[in-house]
């Protein structure tokens, strides 16, 4: 039985294109940064955002640590959402390695953060206080239905920050979704933050690595911040190639991946016994629940995976499904129909 995996878009596995592009790679050293294939990705990663420069890393967690790191002295703060991947899911490294004290703010049901609640965050100049030094927003943000974050929005929080001198970072892992969603380009989406990191790993069939981008000056001091977590790579050209591959395919791969979603969505708002809202499907991730006392949460998980799809419950009583590379509309048909016969 074949498995549809709906629990992430990081579980891609490479393409045929792919595995090719990782055999051909033009290989060297990128540590002394004479990999051809890695200066390449990174030179038309910098392109793409409008940026002066970019750094290939091992992943989003690094790419954003590095950047929390390279922007904020120890012992300052960074504003950052409650329900932010940096905050819930990094394993609070910016505090464990950086010295960095986080001022959670509520993120609202889109992601964003009121404005008022950033302006009354930012610390005024007092011995008391830690110095504010950074804001960090994501873009789609996962844990709000995937939503995308409007270039209006990001502007003003942009402007604000310059306004009191501290920085922008984007944690744009899934920052693509946002501008096929948005019908934009990433240059013109983060023409006005001084830092963002995207995967190349999410929902494009590229085994590994993500994309720091900034200017010159910060890229320089992010890489001496990559070889000190480790993060300094030899021959990685191999995930360079990938990377290259990923990006020549990412429009059209992210566009395919929100029709699933959407026609997903629908086929499960089909279903008495399953709720979801529609407005909010937006990219390639869907939240739904149970609408029924027929079978519990944990059951309909379990006669799921019997039937080979895989998806995660989370909040409880709340199943989040991503759609990626891999994912057929055949799929979606059959995932739609075995949900309608688990519950009849």
């Amino acid at each position: 039985m074949k498995a549809i995996d709906l629990r992430s878009d990081t579980v891609t596995l490479p393409s045929k294109e792919v595995r090719e592009a990782l055999m051909n790679a033009k290989l060297g050293d990128d540590v002394f940064q004479e990999d051809p294939t890695v200066n390449l990705l990174e030179k038309k990663a910098a392109q793409l955002s409008g940026k002066e420069s970019a750094l290939l890393v091992p992943s989003g967690t690094m790419g954003n640590l590095i950047s929390f790191l390279v922007h904020c002295p120890r012992g300052t703060e960074a504003i950052l959402g409650d329900q932010s991947h940096t905050f819930t899911y990094e394993a609070g490294g910016i505090s464990a390695f950086g010295g960095i004290h986080s001022n959670q703010l509520k993120n609202e049901e889109d992601g964003s953060i009121k404005i008022d609640s950033i302006k009354n965050a930012i610390r005024i100049d007092n011995i008391h206080f830690p110095r504010t030094s950074l804001i960090s927003l994501e873009n789609t943000h996962n844990k709000c239905y995937g939503n995308p974050i409007s270039k209006n929005y990001m502007d003003i929080v942009s402007n604000l920050a310059k306004e009191n001198n501290i920085k922008l970072h984007v944690d744009g892992a899934r920052i693509f979704n946002a501008t096929v969603a948005l019908n934009t380009t990433l240059s013109d989406l983060v023409q006005n933050i001084d830092s963002i990191t995207f995967c190349l790993s999410k929902g494009l069939a590229c085994p590994i690595g993500s994309i720091v981008c900034g200017s010159e000056d910060f890229i320089y001091e992010a890489r001496r911040m990559r070889k000190a977590l480790g993060g300094g790579m030899r021959q990685a050209g191999i995930i360079a190639s990938a990377g290259l591959v990923a990006l020549d395919n990412i429009v059209t791969q992210t566009q395919d991946d929100h029709i699933n979603a959407k026609n997903l969505s629908k086929g499960i708002k089909s279903i008495e016994e399953l709720d979801v809202d529609l407005d909010k499907v937006q990219t390639n991730i869907l939240y739904c629940k149970l609408n029924t006392n027929k079978i519990s949460p944990e059951d309909f998980l379990e006669k799921a995976k019997e039937k080979g799809i895989l998806f995660f419950q989370y909040p409880a009583g709340q199943y989040r499904l991503v759609t990626h590379y891999g994912i057929s509309r055949d799929d979606i048909d059959y995932v739609i129909s075995s949900f309608k016969n688990i519950l009849l």
